[in-house]
């Protein structure tokens, strides 16, 4: 969709949207930090709540234990709105697909002209305005093991291995929407895991990924967590032949919220 800053009349960005509403963590304006579009002066709606327990997770409140207001989707995009300077808007979590509401909240935004990234674990599909799917599946290394379950009561582990790739799912993002397909990589023993993923996304799905679409992220919620893996990682990406993604968010404000 392009993406045209003066297309937004007052009459097309709030249809009736029958009182729908979201548990919203947290709205802000930043740049995005990772992906194709790192570097692009976005509003970011954080969505509170989680199918997946992932032990990395840089968005703990909207996940291991969730803090949330309900907004309604014309107060979220009245917020939106504000932010004079922005074209973009990205939709992310938490898992913002686990709220059927988002396809509301996407339909309101593409009316009033904004570029739509949601960020997505790629396990539930929903058919809405999503200009880009940015899609990040989980790998083993990101189950909470019982020395790294931030709760302490290690009751996540089965249940995020379980859940944490859908291949159906998988699928009908990656057929339907512009996207970018995600990996946080921990270290080195990932990288079998992504290529076989990949290979399995092209035999069991109609959508076409070549490797320099792939792009792989360090883990790190902090700079000096990013020390640790960055040059690493961008490593295996020169031997791999995959994307390299940063972390601008990180490198330029740490582990700051709203950022």
């Amino acid at each position: 969709m392009p993406v045209n800053a003066d297309s937004r009349p007052e009459d097309e960005c709030h249809s009736d949207v029958d009182g729908d509403a979201l548990p919203i963590n947290e709205l802000f304006y930043s740049l995005q930090g990772e992906g194709k579009l790192a570097g692009t002066p976005s509003v970011f709606v954080r969505t509170s709540g989680c199918n997946l327990r992932c032990w990395f997770c840089d968005s703990y409140h909207s996940s291991w234990e969730p803090t949330h207001s309900w907004l309604s989707i014309d107060d979220i995009v009245d917020e939106v709105l504000t932010f004079d300077a922005a074209d973009h808007v990205v939709l992310t979590g938490g898992e913002p697909l686990l709220h059927a509401e988002s396809v509301a909240l996407l339909d309101e935004l593409d009316d009033c002209g904004y570029h739509t990234t949601v960020e997505t674990n790629g396990t539930i599909y929903r058919d809405a305005a999503i200009d880009l799917a940015s899609i990040s599946p989980k790998l083993r290394s990101s189950t909470p093991t019982p020395e790294r379950d931030p709760d302490g009561e290690g009751e996540w582990a089965d249940r995020h291995d379980r859940r944490r790739i859908d291949m159906e799912a998988l699928g009908q993002l990656l057929g339907e929407y512009e996207n970018q397909l995600k990996f946080v990589v921990t270290g080195a023993d990932d990288l079998p895991e992504i290529t076989d993923l990949v290979e399995r996304i092209r035999e069991q799905t109609t959508a076409t990924v070549s490797d320099d679409e792939v792009l792989v992220m360090p883990e790190g919620q902090t700079r000096d967590g990013l020390e640790d893996t960055r040059t690493a990682v961008a490593e295996l990406a020169m031997t791999h032949g995959y994307r390299y993604t940063p972390r601008l968010h990180v490198d330029l404000w740490n582990d700051a919220p709203g950022t």
